[in-house]
Formats: C-alpha cells, structure tokens, sequence
C-alpha cells in the first residue's frame, strides 16, 4: 500500500506541474493544440475540403473554417453514424454522445473519438482528482469508492458496429477495467435506461459500501440520496457514509442546491468541486475551493476561441482566441476538438473571472435568457437574484424556471417566475422583492427597463407543487442522465406546458 501510495503521490505530482506549466504559458499551449489538430486532421474528408495543408496561422484557421453548431456539421456526423470513417476526425469513431440539452426537442449525436476519451474526458477526471489532492494532502478519496450516477446507452440501429448514449454512460462503459473496483454501483445499474428503478437498485447497492466521493448532476443526485433516506430512516448523509468527503458536480448551477447539500451531507470535512465537463469535450475545473469558478484546462487537445455575446447574432460575427479575451465579458465558446468539431458552437456561454491564469463561470446559454423587453437577463443573474433571495428568507429553491409574460401591445410586461421550494420563505412577497432588487443591481439593462415600472413590471413570482419538474421531465421522457431543467427562456414554450400541469 505505501509503495502504490507514493506512484499515487508522483503521478499526481507531475500532472499539476504540467497545469502549472499551461497556466504559465496560456497562448503558446492553444496555439500548439491548434497545430497538432490541424496536422493530424489533414487527411480526413474535412480536412481536405477545407485545405488544412495550407493553414499556417490561426488567422488562416479562421478564414479557411467556418464557424458552425451541430446543423453545420450534422451531414458529415450522419456519415459517420452511417459507418464511414475518416470524415471529422481519422481514427475510428465507434462512440456517440446523445444530447438534447435543454435547447432543442431534437436529439444531437456527439462524436467521440478514442483520443478524446483519453486525452479528454478521462484526463478531466484524474485531474479533478489531482487537484483535489493538492488542495487538500490529508484526502482519503482513494481509500474507498466513487459513486458514479451515470445514464444510459444501447446500440445504434443505424449500425451495429457504433453505439450512442448519454456522455456518462459512454464515460463508464468505457473506463479502464481496474477503475470499476473503485467505484460503485455495478455497470449493470450505472447504464440501466429506466431511472426510477435504476434509482431503487442504486440506492439500495451503495448503501453498505464505502462511498468517499460522488459525481453526478446536483439534481439527480438529490433525488437518489433522498430515496437512501427513505430506505435508511436518516437525515444526514454523512451517517450513511461517514467517510465521505467530496462531491465533484457539474451540468447545472450548484447555487439553488448549495445550501440544500449542506443540509443532506452534515459533515465539516464535505468538500464540493465543481466540473465543467460537456458532451462536446470537458473544459474546466475549479482549482480553488476558495473560489466559485473554475481553470480552463488548455491542454486537453481542445483548441478554444470566443464569441462576445453582444456580437453573437450579428452577420459578421468573429471569434477571438485565449490572448484577446477580456475579464467580466460574456461570450459563447466556440471549439476545435480532437474527435472533429471544428469551430463548434457549443451553445454555452462564459465570463473570465480572471488571466493569468485563465479561470471562467458559466454564465448561461446562447438560447437561454430573457430579452423580450431589452433587459437582458442571462442564467448568472437569475441563479445570483435567487441566492441573495433565499439567503436572506430562509428559503431554499428545488427547481426554476422563468419567461417573459406579454399583457398586450399597449400594456407592460413582466417576468413569471415559477419556483419549486424545498422550503418556503418567510414571505413570498419579499422574496419576490429581493429577487427583483438584486436582479437590478446585477443586471444595468434590467434595472433601466424596471425604472418606475416605465417598461417592465415587478415579477411574477408562482409556486409550483412539489414534484412538478420532475414530473415535466418524467413526461418528456427525459428522466436522470445529463437532462437539466430550462431554467430562462425568451419564450413561453417551457413554461406554458408546466404551468398547465401545476393547476
């Protein structure tokens, strides 16, 4: 045991010397990764259409490669589906990770090359791990198991040679073999599809084991420590699992479960890690645990570039690289990966939170805000309003969702706010008056639009039932995984549909 601790300690060693080398040299590690996705992209059908022999700068990068989201790129990504290879990316492509997100009904199929399991997704794990261990040299994380909650995945029936399902049941069913003994549940529950009965056998089947760490979404999380609760008699994780102490979390906002998590998991050694790890690549990891943002790994064989949001809709767009982007601006991720998305659109966005090195906090979606009134309300803002809202009430937030509410053309507007709690505030009314007051301090636009309520009224704010999102998910089929609740829309098409099942 001390000879695999010390090979332990050295790996770990080596790889935040590696971090601190790119948090050093921020530029000439992208540019490197551009270069050697280029190079070994040359002879791939998109590669060749696009004259990747020839680029010889990010600038010829730029004007040779169009900017595209998944519609730009579907027709090459169906070829691959359909078993060709060597189209996006020249190793071979057997794996897909299904995504809807939370922007479109329709289904999207990311490719996943061997590379980018290991160079990419799999480094992110061990990173967040290393890191952790770096912050904190007492950790016993390893002394026992990982509690993985995982999605699901079945075979491709366009070919029998390729397979596709959610990020994290691609991540498991592919993990080196000595990993499975250092985690739980077994593969047979991590990858069921039916998430209610896999939350049964999953509650029941780690109750006894020695979880030291979880990884999951926070909301489906909940939802499973919740039923060992049920099944246990307690109220406190940390009974359950005494030798817990670290939840890597990621896929929506820890913000609205913070305080939730601190309530379920009583413990003064629980740490929280926050991960940003996406069907298209993972990105970042937060570092710090005395921070609220995360380190953007540059040498994952992702090339990154940005898009100000203030331009994102505009015809002439541009994207910028790492060295021109500025602190406190939010911009749309645009990314060149190692299984074949070049200048891909992922649709989040971002803000710098600090360079040198290069941390961020996810901000929001390119789809998800309100603008119906000029106020420009993005995720960060709302998430932040609610916090200040809670904290300040005694309540605490389950689930969200907000839209804009149209009177009529001579009329103002407002925004509803249907929220879940987990508990009630003192009082919805200040409640509601706290989000609003801290939204105008976050939010120049929106405070100018709530000027004497000229433009914009005072927010509706609306409880929802207990269960209701679940429920709404449940009937969209779109039970546990990475599946996440719409939180803003600029329309009404969430909200409409959960406001008729709240009656």
């Amino acid at each position: 045991m001390p000879i695999l601790n010390s090979l332990i300690n050295w790996m770990m060693i080596k790889r935040i010397n590696q971090i601190e080398f790119f948090k050093n040299n921020p530029v000439d590690v992208q540019n490197g990764m551009l270069f050697e996705l280029i190079n070994a992209a040359q002879t791939t059908k998109f590669g060749k259409e696009h004259q990747f022999q020839k680029i010889n700068s990010i600038k010829d990068f730029q004007s040779q490669v169009p900017i595209s989201d998944y519609e730009g790129l579907k027709h090459f990504v169906e070829k691959i589906l359909n078993g060709e290879q060597n189209i996006l990316w020249p190793s071979e492509i057997k794996w897909f990770a299904k995504s809807s997100g939370t922007t479109s009904d329709k289904s999207k199929f990311i490719p996943v090359s061997r590379e980018a399991l290991e160079n990419c997704h799999f480094r992110g794990g061990k990173d967040a791990i290393a890191i952790y261990y770096n912050q904190n040299p007492d950790a016993r994380l390893l002394r026992g198991k990982g509690l993985i909650i995982g999605g699901s995945h079945q075979i491709n029936n366009l070919s029998t040679e390729s397979y596709y399902g959610d990020l994290s049941a691609v991540l498991i069913q592919n993990m080196p073999f000595w990993s499975h003994f250092i985690r739980t549940p077994d593969i047979s529950i991590a990858l069921m599809d039916e998430w209610e009965e896999k939350i049964e056998k999953m509650a029941h089947a780690t109750i006894r084991e020695n979880v030291t760490s979880i990884s999951g979404v926070p909301s489906w999380t909940m939802v499973l420590i919740k039923r060992i609760f049920e099944i246990t008699g307690k109220d406190n994780l940390s009974e359950i699992w005494p030798n817990l102490e670290l939840f890597i979390h990621g896929g929506v906002s820890f913000e609205p479960y913070r305080e939730q998590y601190k309530n379920l998991i009583r413990s003064p050694k629980m740490k929280y890690q926050e991960t940003y790890n996406a069907s298209e690549g993972f990105f970042a990891i937060q570092d710090d645990f005395t921070r609220q943002d995360m380190l953007l790994m540059l040498d994952y064989s992702i090339f990154y570039e940005f898009i100000p949001m203030d331009e994102f809709d505009k015809p002439n767009r541009k994207a910028i690289s790492l060295e021109n982007v500025e602190l406190n601006k939010n911009y749309a991720i645009v990314i060149s990966t190692n299984s074949g998305l070049w200048r891909y659109i992922i649709g989040d966005t971002v803000m710098f939170t600090s360079i040198l090195p290069h941390r961020i906090k996810i901000t929001g979606r390119t789809k998800h805000f309100i603008n119906a009134f000029g106020e420009e309300i993005i995720i960060d803002n709302a998430d932040n309003a609610l916090k200040a809202a809670s904290e300040r009430t005694g309540a605490r937030i389950k689930e969200y969702t907000a839209a804009p509410f149209y009177i009529g053309s001579e009329n103002k507007g407002r925004h509803q706010w249907l929220i879940e709690f987990e508990k009630f505030p003192d009082n919805l009314d200040h409640f509601t008056e706290i989000l609003d007051t801290t939204l105008k301090t976050l939010n120049s636009d929106y405070e100018a639009k709530r000027y004497k309520g000229i433009a914009l009224d005072c927010p509706e704010l609306i409880v929802a039932k207990s269960g209701l999102f679940y429920d709404w998910l449940k009937s969209q089929g779109k039970l546990g995984g990475q599946h996440k609740i719409p939180r803003l829309a600029n329309n009404r098409t969430y909200i409409e549909k959960l406001l008729e099942m709240n009656k």
